[in-house]
């Protein structure tokens, strides 16, 4: 499938179409890339009234920030006890009450900026396929005390009232957690950096760029000249900056939207909460156009696949959980690609005086670009050191051609894993 027939793109409430960039230009700052974390950064920075020029080279909202899940909840791809082994705990909550901040951002945004069509819809069930829930207990609790941040846990009948499937064990729901159409939240935010001065091109690849002193970026049909610079390419990251592409590694995920047929989808769910199970290898999904389709995401590869077998792959994951679904035809199937860290945290700083870098945001790019864009804008600006929670998660290696074997092979084994243990719970 291309972009322009995903679901997201096609109910668009800003169908604004933006320039390339021809000639040359000045401005304070230029930010490379039009996904989340470069549009919140330049929103960030245009609300202090500096001059930002972004350069994208599809469209605003191209990747996977643009045509993702659309869960907002306060997580980093990396999970709690691994960023406390790397940080100490005091940092590691922290750092959790940053992604916080980043969730009630969003919100914000959505309020203040009246984005009707972003659609939030409450509620979150975080589920479980194998038969243990002592920890989530025990992590229901820490939020409680920790964050003052309620989790309430299900058991399997609470969850059977609303989902219709023996899959799930135990499971824990998040109320302040939620999901929206992020393509219509992210074009928003490109809308008011526009309205706040800002400029936005399309189709407008940086090609080369010199950065020292003065900076200069140079796209096919022109150039910004620039006091400063932001990078923000993502899981599209090419060879500009070869520090930043050897940085990360490009994950692609896969989304796939069924026909409409709300009585059939609802004789497996019965909640307008979004799914997601807690495995690596996990399923997403939620019902979105009012009540009518199904969209599921899930799996992760180091190349993308055809739409046909990204259809193929979700729709078995879909009839393993909920077998009555058999008849919902898909209609849609897509894929964006997510930039991953070796160590799953993202990765801000300063290349050098001046030229700045936010990416790798690891399939939890909602809540984490809101709180990030800002902690990068007020770096810049000299209004606080947020960012230095950051700096032990640097531009590691990723390992090119083998990171990304790596990547393949651990995945299978987590999903492995995850199929031993909901055997052992089969068999008891």
């Amino acid at each position: 499938m291309t972009y322009p027939a995903t679901f997201y793109a096609r109910t668009l409430t800003d169908p604004t179409t933006r320039p390339t960039l021809q000639g040359a230009h000045e401005t304070d700052t230029v930010v490379i890339g039009g996904g989340l974390a470069g549009l919140t950064t330049a929103l960030e920075l245009a609300r202090e009234g500096v001059a930002v020029t972004v350069l994208e080279s599809q469209s605003v909202g191209f990747g996977a920030s643009g045509r993702n899940g659309g869960i907002v909840s306060p997580a980093f791809a990396c999970g709690g006890d691994a960023i406390a082994a790397r940080v100490g705990p005091e940092a590691a909550r922290a750092l959790h009450r940053l992604s916080i901040e980043g969730v009630q951002r969003l919100q914000d945004n959505i309020r203040t900026l009246n984005i009707s069509g972003a659609d939030p819809v409450p509620g979150i069930l975080n589920l479980r396929r194998f038969d243990q829930s002592a920890d989530l207990h025990a992590h229901a609790a820490k939020f409680a005390s920790d964050y003052d941040y309620p989790l309430t846990y299900l058991n399997r009948a609470q969850i059977s009232e609303r989902l219709f499937t023996n899959r799930y064990l135990h499971g824990l729901e998040d109320k302040q957690a939620f999901h929206i159409h992020p393509l219509n939240y992210l074009r928003a935010l490109a809308a008011e950096v526009e309205r706040l001065g800002g400029r936005i091109y399309e189709h407008s690849p940086a090609t080369a760029c010199d950065l020292s002193g003065t900076k200069t970026i140079r796209t096919q049909g022109g150039s910004v000249t620039a006091r400063r610079t932001v990078f923000a390419t993502g899981g599209y990251t090419g060879p500009l900056i070869p520090r930043l592409q050897r940085g990360i590694l490009p994950i692609a995920t896969y989304m796939m939207l069924s026909e409409p047929a709300p009585d059939l989808i609802a004789t497996a769910i019965g909640t307008r909460a979004a799914i997601l199970d807690d495995r690596r290898a996990s399923d997403y999904y939620r019902i979105v156009e009012g009540g009518t389709r199904l969209l599921w995401g899930g799996r992760i590869t180091t190349r993308a696949a055809s739409a046909d077998g990204v259809a193929r792959e979700l729709r078995r994951a879909m009839l393993d959980v909920y077998p009555q679904l058999a008849p919902l035809r898909t209609e849609l199937a897509w894929s964006g690609q997510m930039a991953y860290a070796r160590h799953l945290m993202p990765q801000l700083g300063q290349l050098q005086p001046d030229v700045w870098h936010i990416t790798a945001f690891g399939g939890h790019g909602l809540n984490t670009t809101a709180i990030a864009g800002k902690v990068l804008a007020e770096t810049m600006l000299g209004q606080s050191d947020r960012i230095s929670m950051f700096a032990p998660f640097g531009l590691n290696w990723a390992g090119g051609p083998i990171g990304l074997a790596v990547a393949q092979l651990t995945y299978w084994g987590l999903q492995a894993q995850d199929w031993w243990r909901e055997r052992g719970s089969d068999r008891n």
